[in-house]
């Protein structure tokens, strides 16, 4: 893989990442309410579904995909569904992902995984963006393989760097806020959050 390409392609998609998704605000809704080493499952599961995503892009699956948009409606509705349901329940202070002053909330690790899992592949805007930019990356003189394994390192890493800047964003904001009635707070701030992710996963 020609190096000047990487020199190109790894600022573009820091770049992409760094800005604020439904990934992203996931990672940092989730860091404010169980804390960033919580998170992390959330952040397996989102780099698979990237990696995912990514590969199938490069290998044409997309197009099928894309051919038949309600695969994408079903796990769309289904995803901002169950996350605008989890944000109702965090509003209320209620559920295992409410923030709590007393003990980290242990939410189950394949719950957390799941939500990253269905984020990222069924975001339609990702599945665009990986069409869009990987192909222009890819050279035909070069075998597959090995550039689609650069390209992936630098996605995976890029996205994990980032998800984790968010997260402890949103536990630091915890921290600076959990206190007294900004408990409640915190859990509305939090549910409106993951809600808001919700409803543009649905409608994205």
């Amino acid at each position: 893989m020609d190096l000047a390409v990487l020199a190109i392609f790894i600022p573009t998609f820091f770049f992409v990442s760094i800005t604020p998704g439904m990934c992203m605000t996931l990672a940092m809704t989730l860091g404010m309410s169980v804390g960033v080493r919580r998170t992390m499952y959330m952040m397996v599961g989102e780099l698979l579904g990237v990696a995912i995503v990514a590969v199938a892009a490069v290998i044409g699956v997309a197009s099928v995909m894309l051919k038949y948009p309600d695969i994408f409606a079903v796990l769309k509705y289904i995803g901002g569904g169950y996350l605008g349901y989890l944000g109702v329940q965090m509003s209320l202070s209620k559920g295992k992902m409410a923030i709590e002053l007393d003990s980290e909330v242990e939410t189950g690790k394949f719950q957390l995984f799941a939500q990253g899992l269905i984020t990222a592949i069924s975001n339609p805007k990702g599945w665009g963006f990986m069409i869009a930019l990987l192909p222009p990356f890819i050279n035909t003189d070069y075998p597959m393989a090995p550039q689609m394994l650069i390209l992936l390192s630098v996605i995976l890493l890029s996205e994990f760097i980032c998800m984790t800047l968010y997260a402890t964003g949103g536990k630091t904001l915890r921290i600076f806020l959990s206190t007294g009635n900004n408990v409640k707070l915190m859990n509305q701030i939090s549910g409106t959050l993951m809600i808001g992710v919700g409803i543009w996963l649905a409608i994205g």
